[in-house]
């Protein structure tokens, strides 16, 4: 297990690592089934944790180790409020030989997420960046769509207004049809069903669509069929988190 850096023969403390570390995709994913033992042993080893919000954090670190002494714990909150120009002080811990541990709210850190910028803060000041295994929703979603796994792209969340949305959703329509390229993007879960019927709405008969909700969760489920065939189905997102994809 990774332990907190000594001091040097020369008197120098060695610098700290930076873990990227991976959470579960839901509150009712088991844990031993989507965590490998070792990148929860290593998330038990650490006492320094930059985290997006504190609930979430102390619950999914008693999910790993109802014993962990949360309360003895630094946690760090860095989210898209942070100011970025103190960027520095989430890296002094490493700094001074500390091991520190980005922790995501979901699935893999640094996607989606702030966390990437640690991580390039991390990176300028030659700490050692270590990401580990562990659920990624989106490339879950993409094995299990049937789409192209050798060219794709992720778009994060897409425009919310309307008039613009539709430009987006046949950009990349466009992409997926000239590239053989597959376009992934997420959705704030409560407007699931309203990205879905824009979708229909945008799209080709013949164009693919793949929602994947509920990755590893007792309630997954993952659909993908041309938008002819969801022009005829009845179909209930709201509030699941869920991936979109679209092929041609």
């Amino acid at each position: 297990m990774p332990k907190t850096n000594n001091s040097t023969s020369s008197g120098n403390i060695n610098k700290g690592k930076l873990y990227l570390l991976p959470s579960v995709l839901g509150e009712e994913s088991e844990i031993s089934a989507v965590l490998p033992a070792y990148t929860q042993n290593v998330i038990k080893s650490l006492h320094v944790f930059i985290v997006e919000e504190l609930r979430t954090a102390r619950r999914f670190l008693k999910k790993i180790d109802k014993n962990i002494p949360i309360d003895n714990l630094e946690l760090l909150v860095f989210n898209e409020h942070s100011i970025k120009e103190n960027i520095e002080q989430y890296i002094e811990p490493m700094l001074k030989g500390e091991n520190a541990g980005i922790l995501s709210e979901a699935g893999l850190p640094c996607i989606a997420d702030p966390g990437s910028e640690i991580v390039a803060e991390a990176h300028r000041n030659d700490i050692e960046v270590i990401p580990l295994t562990g659920p990624s929703s989106l490339l879950l979603g993409l094995i299990a769509s049937g789409f192209n796994g050798q060219n794709f792209a992720f778009h994060g969340y897409l425009p919310v207004e309307k008039n613009l949305l539709t430009k987006k959703i046949r950009q990349l329509e466009m992409a997926a049809k000239q590239n053989q390229q597959t376009q992934i993007f997420i959705e704030t879960p409560y407007r699931n069903n309203q990205m879905v019927k824009a979708i229909i709405e945008c799209c080709a008969d013949e164009t693919l669509l793949c929602v994947a909700v509920d990755i590893t969760l007792p309630t997954q489920h993952i659909i993908t069929k041309p938008i002819r065939n969801w022009k005829k189905m009845q179909f209930d997102f709201h509030k699941r988190p869920a991936v979109f994809l679209i092929y041609h």
